[in-house]
């Protein structure tokens, strides 16, 4: 199974929170996952407003860090084309999400996603209505 997760969901395997057992397993049985190009500095800005408000130490900062580094090896990284970019205004035309929940869901659209993956209910009816499966973590 062809898994696209957005940055909400990814994040879920750096730091333990509701949904995290969730997409834990669902990494486990994709076949290929994938991530838009926006989830990395997304989950790194995160991570960074938990360590400010404390919620993340210096150390569990870089551990997660690392882990996140590790974790995207394997997966393929969608990047904003020209087809993206056009997906998103689409997107954004007849939804009220935010742009870079429509970069997310036109990169799963691009790469032809079996599963979209997020914890953002707006976004989820966004790739529902463009065709996509999806899963709420």
């Amino acid at each position: 199974m062809r898994t696209y997760f957005d940055s909400s969901s990814f994040a879920k395997r750096l730091v333990e929170e509701a949904g995290s057992e969730q997409v834990e397993h669902l990494c486990m049985e994709s076949s290929e996952l994938a991530l838009g190009v926006v989830c990395i500095p997304e989950v790194i800005s995160a991570l960074n407003r938990r360590r400010r408000e404390k919620y993340l130490s210096a150390t569990d900062y870089s551990r997660a860090k690392q882990q996140l580094a590790l974790d995207v090896r394997d997966a393929f990284i969608v990047n904003l084309t020209e087809s993206v970019i056009s997906s998103s205004v689409a997107i954004l035309e007849s939804n009220t999400i935010r742009a870079l929940d429509a970069l997310h869901v036109a990169c799963a659209l691009e790469w032809k996603a079996d599963l979209f993956v997020s914890s953002d209910r707006r976004q989820l009816t966004a790739a529902d209505g463009v065709g996509l499966r999806t899963r709420f973590v």
